[in-house]
């Protein structure tokens, strides 16, 4: 006669939850350096100075919980992009946006796909509501719109596409979203993530507005982490189709973002002044480090966004991680994607000058003292 099995001595997550592999960051510092922190595309410009003294000016109201609907920020970006703010979800970032579309639309045998070098943040999501993620090859370091429309199935509840990417700095024109969308069927959701949206000034490229405002099926994600330089406040939004935005709203917290957040974005989104220097800064000092860094014989992957993604050789004293250990050395940190599946390359921020100058003549120094140079 056979014994019961044992209970568990202690809680035990349900079958998946530690399969997950936690995000890691990009490294902030080395120990017993100052440095220029090139690794988290953070902007060298900072908040708008109309946020922070939104931000400031709530200091005193710290007792009182802050408004549950966000309702000071939602009409305040629906004021900015012409939106119905019903139609608008705000959350910690981005990321928890991204999250809870996963949880309202997966569930156990339910596939969510994304590309090879797409956002971590796309398969935790899946996994954590108890889907399948479906990674897709990319062509050149770009989502191909054939490969993603293949990989749909029955299955298939959601697609995520950040567009530009992260860490590849590549895009998609709009014809081609607009192509991709055209071949899901109706029931799946397409996931616009668009972090980086506002450096983009190529002549093909559009966010996602208007088709989320055609279409039951899609949704646009932003953050004000990036280009309005609130990354410590942790506020996203995202522009949706009612129906979507209701069930999202069903699973968000309460209070999921606090009373300086709805401030100070509410502050900044309007700052359209900030917004244009950042732009401007970017323009410049992208161009000039794309063509400094090819000029020392490295691949860099052609970037619309506030970063670079630069190439080594698979060769010693002359690889990625090599680079990121004497340039971390010399006080500039750059992000290693590895995780991504891109362990011969290196992500670098475009940050101030002083930061941008500290990299090209770490790297001239790095590519000069490789054996063979």
């Amino acid at each position: 006669m056979s014994s019961a099995p044992l209970a568990p001595s202690r809680p035990v997550p349900r079958p998946g939850v530690l399969a997950i592999e936690a995000y890691v960051p990009g490294k902030s510092g080395a120990p017993g350096l100052k440095v220029h922190k090139l690794s988290s595309n953070e902007t060298p410009l900072g908040p708008s100075p109309k946020a922070v003294a939104a931000m400031k000016a709530e200091a005193a109201k710290l007792e009182l919980y802050p408004d549950g609907t966000s309702a000071r920020l939602r009409e305040a970006i629906a004021a900015r992009y012409g939106l119905d703010p019903a139609r608008i979800v705000c959350g910690a970032g981005s990321d928890e946006l991204l999250s809870f579309l996963a949880y309202a639309y997966l569930g156990a045998g339910d596939e969510g796909i994304f590309t090879e070098h797409g956002f971590l943040v796309y398969r935790i999501a899946i996994l954590a509501a108890g889907g399948t993620p479906v990674v897709v090859k990319e062509r050149d370091l770009r989502a191909d719109v054939d490969a993603l429309l293949a990989a749909v199935t029955p299955r298939t509840k959601i697609v995520y596409l950040a567009n530009p990417n992260n860490p590849t700095g590549t895009y998609l024109p709009f014809d081609e979203v607009r192509r991709l969308h055209a071949g899901l069927p109706p029931h799946v959701l397409l996931v616009l993530d668009g972090a980086y949206a506002e450096y983009v000034r190529a002549n093909d490229y559009a966010s996602g507005l208007d088709l989320v405002l055609e279409a039951n099926n899609v949704v646009m994600t932003r953050t004000f982490s990036k280009i309005h330089g609130l990354a410590a406040l942790r506020i996203g939004w995202m522009v949706a189709p009612l129906e979507v935005a209701d069930a999202v709203n069903r699973i968000r917290g309460p209070f999921n973002l606090s009373g300086a957040g709805i401030a100070a974005g509410a502050a900044a989104i309007a700052d359209d002044a900030h917004v244009a220097a950042a732009v401007a800064h970017n323009d410049t000092w992208l161009a000039a480090m794309t063509e400094a860094v090819r000029g020392l014989g490295l691949t860099v992957t052609p970037s619309v966004a506030n970063f670079l993604l630069v190439h080594f050789p698979d060769a010693p004293g002359r690889s990625a991680a090599e680079a990121d250990a004497f340039l971390t050395a010399r006080g500039v940190i750059t992000r290693r994607v590895s995780s991504y599946g891109l362990p011969d390359a290196l992500r670098v921020t475009v940050g101030g000058e002083a930061a941008n100058t500290a990299f090209l003549d770490a790297l001239t120094a790095f590519v000069q003292d490789a054996p063979g140079a």
